[in-house]
């Protein structure tokens, strides 16, 4: 099995600004039809034993695929803008996917 998924944790006191943004980012981008080169699934989730907390559990077809979606401008201007909503920077994980069940 192959795949990639990244978690991104971070901490924020604008859960709703950060929602919002992220409804926006993924409206714009199946406006424009580029659903392929996305993500196949996103999971956010708030840490109940940390009030703040929030993780958002990202699953890509590959590394490969990851990548070429952190490198279009849409991505980094999202990543901007999701920055200022963070109260600090954010803890990246990347892990090859073995296996689900």
């Amino acid at each position: 099995m192959t795949g990639f998924v990244q978690i991104i944790e971070y901490r924020t006191s604008k859960p709703d600004e950060v929602r919002a943004l992220s409804e926006d980012y993924r409206k714009a981008r199946e406006a424009l039809g580029d659903g392929s080169v996305g993500p196949g699934r996103v999971m956010a989730c708030a840490d109940r034993d940390d009030p703040g907390r929030y993780l958002t559990i990202v699953e890509f077809e590959s590394a490969e695929a990851a990548k070429e979606n952190s490198d279009r401008a849409d991505t980094g201007e999202f990543a901007a803008k999701m920055m200022e909503l963070c109260d600090g920077p954010p803890t990246f994980r990347n892990l090859d996917l073995i296996e689900t069940m």
